[in-house]
């Protein structure tokens, strides 16, 4: 193998080719378990980055061990898992939600790796490193190399521009997610304050009811406590009133904020179904839902 002769454009081509094979395996698999196909991953393009790049990753890490098996089955495990790793922790931290969780998975690390996966990892740098690698070096190697430049920079362009798009989108997604939270808290706090009103104005009129039974000996004091009655329900209401005006508003603007789930932003969501989010978890499985019941709009 040749691979430490390999030119930056070479790489760059290996690197769209694994993330291409990448994508043909995730969607093959998540349609197979989805019963319908699922274009996967973080870009509209049928390209997985996490993959080319894992791919990368494996090649360098199975250099010094080439001929040994056992360890370039552990480099390219731990490499590979490595990065897998780091890319969920980052895009969680930026997205505010994972893009794939292996929380319910045995042996996981903070659902973004988990033993199983990462054995996978060191099958797959074996199968890599000594199968599927060989044919594609052999073609690479043999392009012109204009010819491979042109590939590299029309792909490049492309993924670029893809990687922004989706990147912006994604970032949009993740303050729609945060807000929607926050108009949920706000929401459940208006609609306490009109139950605790509500229950705060029947003792009022209960008691004001108790003591002009009290008071019924003349009718100048029973006039006082039905004008107090009056007072207390008028009062209530106005309250009342501004409370239910404030959650028609939350309601409004909640539904403004859904509304703004773009198809790009609905497709983020269908290409990642096992996406999760810690912090704003419900407020993902609506928009998820939302995205399901407006697949075509």
């Amino acid at each position: 193998m040749f691979m430490y002769l390999y030119t930056w454009y070479q790489w760059l081509l290996f690197f769209f080719i694994y993330c291409f094979i990448g994508w043909i395996i995730e969607s093959t698999y998540v349609s197979v378990r989805s019963l319908h196909f699922v274009n996967r991953g973080f870009l509209r393009l049928p390209l997985l980055p996490l993959y080319g790049s894992g791919a990368i990753i494996m090649l360098w890490l199975s250099l010094p061990v080439q001929g040994n098996l056992f360890l370039v089955f552990l480099f390219g495990m731990l490499g590979a898992s490595a990065l897998e790793y780091v890319t969920g922790y980052a895009m969680e931290r930026l997205f505010k939600m994972k893009y794939w969780d292996y929380s319910n998975n045995p042996f996981n690390l903070n659902g973004y790796v988990c033993l199983t996966n990462s054995i996978a990892w060191g099958f797959l740098t074996l199968l890599l490193t000594e199968v599927i690698h060989l044919p594609l070096e052999w073609l690479v190697l043999r392009l012109n190399g204009t010819v491979c430049i042109i590939l590299v920079i029309i792909v490049g362009i492309i993924f670029v521009t893809d990687a922004i798009r989706s990147t912006k989108e994604a970032l949009d997604l993740g303050r729609i997610l945060e807000t929607m939270t926050k108009l949920k808290s706000e929401l459940d706090e208006v609609q306490v304050q009109i139950s605790l009103l509500k229950a705060e104005t029947a003792q009022k009129v209960s008691d004001i009811k108790t003591e002009t039974i009290q008071m019924a000996t003349s009718l100048k004091d029973g006039t006082k406590v039905k004008i107090s009655s009056l007072k207390a329900e008028t009062a209530s209401a106005l309250k009342e009133s501004a409370l239910v005006e404030r959650l028609q508003s939350l309601t409004e603007t909640k539904e403004k904020l859904t509304g703004r789930l773009t198809s790009y932003r609905k497709g983020i969501l269908r290409r990642n179904p096992t996406a999760s989010s810690r912090l704003f978890g419900e407020a993902l499985r609506e928009l998820k839902e939302y995205s399901k019941k407006y697949k075509k709009s």
